[in-house]
């Protein structure tokens, strides 16, 4: 249902909706990781893009991230969203620090 309610949602000007990537929990071998130990993963992935900021002109400029781009996030920052138990995070386009390519 989550699925269904992001679809339906639109960030608007130059915001993005992202899915941050889960915390590893185990180890290679297989042990559980305490949640005090696990690191903060400042990656996601995103599921919605605005349609872009307005110049002094008043044209759209481009948004530099698409619908599921990999992408390297602020430590800090970004609005939480939750539906239906998940967590979601609005940036500004300007406060994604890059993406990753293939």
């Amino acid at each position: 249902m989550a699925a269904a309610l992001i679809k339906n949602f639109v960030p608007l000007f130059d915001r993005i909706l992202v899915e941050r990537v889960a915390a590893v929990t185990t180890s290679k071998g297989g042990i559980m990781i305490p949640e005090s130990s696990q690191k903060k993963i400042n990656e996601g992935v995103v599921v919605a893009v605005g349609p872009g900021a307005r110049d002094a002109d008043g044209d759209t400029m481009p948004m530099a991230v698409e619908v599921g781009d990999k992408v390297l996030l602020p430590e800090y920052g970004g609005t939480k969203l939750t539906f239906d138990a998940e967590d979601y995070f609005l940036y500004r386009d300007s406060d994604i620090l890059g993406k990753f390519t293939d």
